[in-house]
């Protein structure tokens, strides 16, 4: 971010003029002259011809499509494009936009059912789905602000990174939400979802992939279990499960999150958790104090309370899990976003990708580690520290190679090709090389539920870039 201001600061000028030149552009309006419109109607007029439909006027007639001058086809379904947010006194305190989409030049694929066709396929020109554009409310002019929109251009190379990894998200869990079903075992999920994640990232190395494994963790365990090689753990009709996992195109990391249910008896927990984390996310914005949003979440979170087999239970926010802000390879960038009042006043800032998160529990509202470990990620400030045993040195160079600083678990280690590393791998995290994250649990009988989103605060607006329909 340091060489982006440095760029700014020393040719602000130049950079606003070309940017606002190229938008002007693009938008075919403000930099056309008038004899230059008329020329493009009279050319329309002749391509529609008896018996053809103008280029103005879809056959369907739901949609108005706009061709711009980079080949981009912009849908605008007919209607308000703006969805208000009433406030508790019924006045409009917040305007959501909705999710772009856009299809790129030439791009005749659809996706398969199971999906398979990698998102870059789908938008070969680059101009990936745009998430949900929310306004901040402490900061309504920079919707308007010419030297905001020129700063979020610059940054275009990263959004268009993280919307890539966020479709690819989108689609793997809308296909596993149909796909999973009370019967199978945990394994056989997450190798499923897996699967199509790698597919629809396009999986290269280090340059696009799975960001940490498939987190399942089911009822009184709230987050980073998944299931080793061996655990035949099955999926119950009664079983309340947080699906939480990750997608990256070079290290910008998409962090999402949902709970699955199929027993409708737990539907108010995870509406409570569900509100509390779109809470999290209305309230989140630049310069806004962390602990602000902390408290936001908890009144929403602990304003329920859920009946479940004809006992009543308030939802408690877990105060020891969090959200994240997230930085290139580092799932944790160093700011916690807390689900509780109190805390840290430190505040957000511009450009800062954040994984808004909250956890709803029936139990104490605290989690404590729990079985077998499955979780692993090299420490990212860990410096060179020598090593004894050939084995482990084997074993780093696998990590390093095909996980660098993101999470792993001892499947992903199988798939490698790894084999008999349980003693250096304890060997590298007593050294503090890789650090184990074992699974969070609350008291035994109770349930938990977890919703996530990551956001970008952009210079013109707070984009929930991993929104989808679904939540």
């Amino acid at each position: 971010m340091a060489a982006v201001v440095d760029e700014v600061g020393k040719s602000s000028e130049k950079l606003v003029d070309d940017v606002l030149n190229e938008e002007i552009d693009i938008d075919g309006e403000d930099g056309a002259s008038e004899a230059s419109k008329k020329k493009k109607r009279k050319k329309k007029k002749k391509k529609a011809g008896a018996g053809e439909a103008s280029a103005d006027v879809p056959g369907g007639g739901g949609e108005k499509i706009e061709e711009l001058s980079n080949g981009v086809k912009d849908v605008e379904l007919n209607g308000n494009d703006e969805e208000a947010d009433p406030g508790e006194d019924g006045a409009v305190t917040d305007v959501k936009k909705k999710r772009r989409k856009r299809k790129g030049k030439g791009s005749g694929l659809k996706q398969t059912n199971p999906p398979s066709v990698p998102i870059s396929q789908l938008f070969p020109d680059g101009n990936y789905p745009v998430g949900q554009e929310m306004d901040y409310r402490t900061a309504k002019d920079r919707f308007t602000s010419e030297e905001a929109r020129t700063l979020d251009r610059l940054h275009n190379d990263i959004y268009a990174e993280a919307r890539q990894a966020a479709e690819a998200h989108r689609q793997t869990r809308k296909y596993m939400q149909s796909w999973i079903k009370p019967g199978m075992t945990m394994i056989e999920i997450c190798e499923e979802l897996e699967k199509t994640a790698r597919a629809l990232i396009g999986e290269n190395g280090l340059k696009a992939g799975l960001a940490f494994p498939t987190g399942c963790s089911r009822n009184h365990c709230a987050a980073h279990y998944t299931p080793n090689h061996g655990d035949n753990t099955v999926l119950l009709y009664d079983d309340v499960t947080k699906f939480d996992f990750g997608t990256h195109i070079n290290g910008r990391i998409i962090d999402c999150a949902w709970t699955c249910a199929f027993n409708p008896k737990y539907d108010k927990l995870i509406e409570a958790v569900r509100d509390a984390t779109n809470t999290g996310i209305k309230a989140a914005g630049i310069d806004v104090q962390l602990c602000e949003i902390g408290a936001a979440i908890q009144e929403v979170m602990e304003s329920y309370e859920v009946e479940i087999d004809g006992k009543t239970y308030q939802v408690k926010s877990i105060r020891n899990l969090n959200g994240h802000s997230i930085a290139p390879y580092r799932i944790h960038a160093g700011k916690t976003v807390p689900i509780v009042k109190g805390g840290d006043a430190t505040v957000m800032e511009e450009n800062e990708f954040y994984a808004i998160e909250t956890f709803g529990s029936t139990g104490r509202g605290q989690v404590h580690d729990d079985m077998d470990v499955s979780h692993y990620m090299k420490n990212f400030d860990a410096g060179y520290i020598p090593l004894r045993l050939q084995s482990s040195k084997q074993l780093l160079n696998t990590v390093n190679t095909n996980f660098g600083t993101l999470a792993f678990c001892k499947r992903w280690l199988d798939r490698t090709g790894a084999t008999k590393y349980q003693m250096a791998l304890k060997d590298l995290c007593d050294k503090g090389i890789v650090e184990a994250y074992p699974p969070l649990c609350d008291i035994k009988g109770c349930y938990t539920a977890q919703f996530e989103h990551t956001i970008v605060l952009r210079p013109t607006c707070k984009e929930v870039i991993s929104r989808g329909d679904d939540y």
